[in-house]
């Protein structure tokens, strides 16, 4: 689990602004079905049939995951209500908030 931390939020808010973020289980699965997710941001408070679900289909379809924060911080990150998961569309975007939050857990 990854706290709360303003550079990777900030970044996703960032990545949503230009678009390059999808929300909500159906249209994440979809976009990792498709070869559109570079990267899965999922709630440390989802459910455990939403949790068991994302991932096996991150996992098969060999999309990376980071379970991190809470709902409301990843809603809070986007300016949306609660989020539960959120997928990144963009490499780029992917690649940063994915070394960003990994760091922030090491740290």
């Amino acid at each position: 689990m990854v706290n709360n931390n303003k550079s990777w939020t900030a970044l996703l808010g960032l990545a949503y602004r230009a678009r390059k973020v999808v929300t909500g289980e159906e249209t994440v699965i979809q976009a990792i079905r498709r070869g559109q997710a570079k990267l899965v941001l999922l709630s440390d408070d989802a459910s455990n049939r939403t949790t068991k679900t994302v991932t096996d289909k991150c996992q098969y379809y060999g999309v990376p995951y980071i379970v991190c924060s809470d709902r409301k911080t990843l809603g809070q990150a986007i300016g949306k209500a609660e989020r539960v998961v959120i997928a990144i569309t963009d490499r780029g975007f992917g690649d940063k908030l994915q070394s960003l939050i990994e760091s922030n857990h090491r740290g």
